[in-house]
């Protein structure tokens, strides 16, 4: 089990789906009576995950009963802002990322149309404490596909001109350096070595 403030997760694994749903209906029941807590059943999601042997197997849907609430499997669950899927692919949870970017972004825009607006400085600090977060989160988790990258690259590139007003037809291999902001394999990489770093820091004696 994972706890985080009022949101957990319970994790079953067999060679069953059968048996691990048996065993997350245990799990739950002993929970219930031992915290003495009331939970939203409605709020339940259920997944179940697949190896990579399983991934074009057919699907199961192995549902939940919980307080006679029957709870189906779903293709993807939010838990903590990271979506997962059954085959643990991050194209999803990027998808999502991707389109709050976008609409955080078109909320921001408009504060700095061509040749008006915000000092550039300005546009800077609202690209990388703002936009970027969005895009980004969950990097430090999920690695994303080339393809992944490619689009979250191509939306960075219109951020970066925003920034500086820099024209449409000016080539992408200077928008890193005009706007100051990095382009998004720097990024990945950055936030993955302070993933690395944090799996490998010295605890205290």
């Amino acid at each position: 089990m994972v706890w985080y403030v009022d949101d957990f997760a319970l994790r079953a694994e067999s060679l069953s789906y059968r048996d691990n749903i048996r065993c997350l209906q245990k799990l739950f029941e002993k929970l219930e009576a031992k915290a003495y807590l009331s939970y939203s059943v409605p709020k339940t999601e259920l997944i179940h995950w697949r190896t990579l042997s399983q991934r074009h197997s057919p699907k199961y849907f192995s549902p939940i009963q919980i307080k006679e609430e029957l709870i189906r499997p779903r293709d993807s669950v939010r838990w903590l802002g990271y979506w997962f899927t059954p085959a643990l692919d991050s194209s999803a949870h990027f998808s999502h990322n991707l389109a709050l970017a976008q609409g955080g972004f078109a909320l921001i825009r408009p504060l700095s149309p061509p040749g008006a607006g915000l000092a550039p400085y300005l546009c800077h600090r609202l690209a990388t404490s703002l936009v970027a977060p969005i895009l980004l989160y969950g990097a430090d988790l999920f690695t994303p596909s080339a393809g992944t990258i490619a689009c979250l690259n191509s939306f960075w590139h219109k951020v970066q001109r925003w920034t500086t007003n820099l024209f449409s037809v000016t080539p992408t291999g200077i928008l890193s350096v005009e706007s100051c902001l990095p382009p998004i394999p720097s990024w990945l990489r950055t936030n993955r070595g302070w993933r690395f770093l944090g799996s490998h820091a010295p605890r205290p004696a």
